[in-house]
């Protein structure tokens, strides 16, 4: 299948800004690209490009004073398939993980597990661990947040999101995670594009979704306690240790968000949208 993605973003300062973007998807996704990730800006500025620490490519730009606004569109072949499971998928030992996953073991600024010690070993303890146990959290998560995005808050985290039970996909996202790795299971944060490719499209306009990867036999594999499906067509734009390393823009000085539009759609060979069916 193709898949149009990007995003149509306004913002407006009162000085110049340097800004970081990460919204364009991962370096091991490009390839499948149809072309190139059409980027422009108005006004015009010069930008540079760089992969951080985690292997996110990111954008870095100054604004200039006023009215800026970010565009971004690219069509991207994907197989069309559902998030592949492997039900025999198993913990592994501490010892035995790789240095670079070790670090998705740790609390960090959202995922604070050292808090949730207790709750995880006494919720998830007895269950059989691998993939089972794994999927058993995400169940967990995904009934006891209840999604509203007018409970969004940008500070709140995974212990805020076990005790208040509410919260928009970053939050499912952080607690499942921090659930995770207070059982020694290493899991990191995942934002990306996630279309409605397979299910009914919601009331909700387009945006970016919060996801989360577990570590399970030697290699990462997708989980969404948000949506509590193996989905089609997910886009990752970031992998990190929460939010804090997969902010979509981070400006250093204040702006003001005039319009956030972000498109992620299904389209055919010549680019022409395929229409999906609505929810009731």
């Amino acid at each position: 299948m193709f898949i149009r993605y990007g995003y149509d973003i306004t913002i407006e300062s009162d000085a110049s800004l340097p800004m970081l973007l990460q919204m364009s998807v991962r370096p091991e996704r490009q390839l499948d690209l149809r072309g190139v990730e059409a980027f422009e800006t108005d006004p015009g500025v010069p930008f540079s490009t760089f992969v951080d620490d985690y292997g996110n490519f990111t954008r870095r730009l100054t604004a200039p004073a006023g009215q800026f606004r970010m565009k971004q569109e690219a069509i991207i072949t994907d197989s069309g398939l559902p998030e592949p499971d492997f039900p025999d998928a198993q913990e592994m030992p501490v010892e035995a993980l790789p240095d670079d996953v070790i670090q998705f073991l740790m609390p960090s600024r959202y995922c604070d597990s050292d808090l949730l010690m207790q709750p995880a070993w006494d919720l998830f303890g007895n269950v059989a661990p691998g993939w089972n146990r794994v999927e058993t959290i995400m169940d967990w998560v995904h009934n006891h947040i209840k999604f509203n995005y007018m409970d969004a808050d940008a500070t709140r985290t995974a212990k805020d999101a076990f005790e208040q039970g509410k919260g928009v996909c970053r939050d499912f996202a952080h607690l499942a995670i921090a659930l995770c790795r207070a059982l020694n299971i290493p899991a990191r944060y995942v934002n990306g594009h996630l279309g409605d490719f397979g299910v009914p499209l919601p009331p909700d306009p387009m945006d970016y979704a919060a996801s989360v990867q577990v570590y399970l036999s030697g290699r990462w594999w997708n989980f969404d306690p948000r949506n509590n499906s193996r989905r089609i067509g997910r886009l990752p734009v970031g992998y990190g240790r929460d939010a804090t390393d997969v902010a979509l823009i981070s400006s250093f000085g204040a702006h003001r968000l005039l319009n956030f539009t972000v498109i992620t759609e299904e389209v055919d060979a010549d680019g022409k949208k395929v229409e999906q069916k609505k929810s009731a």
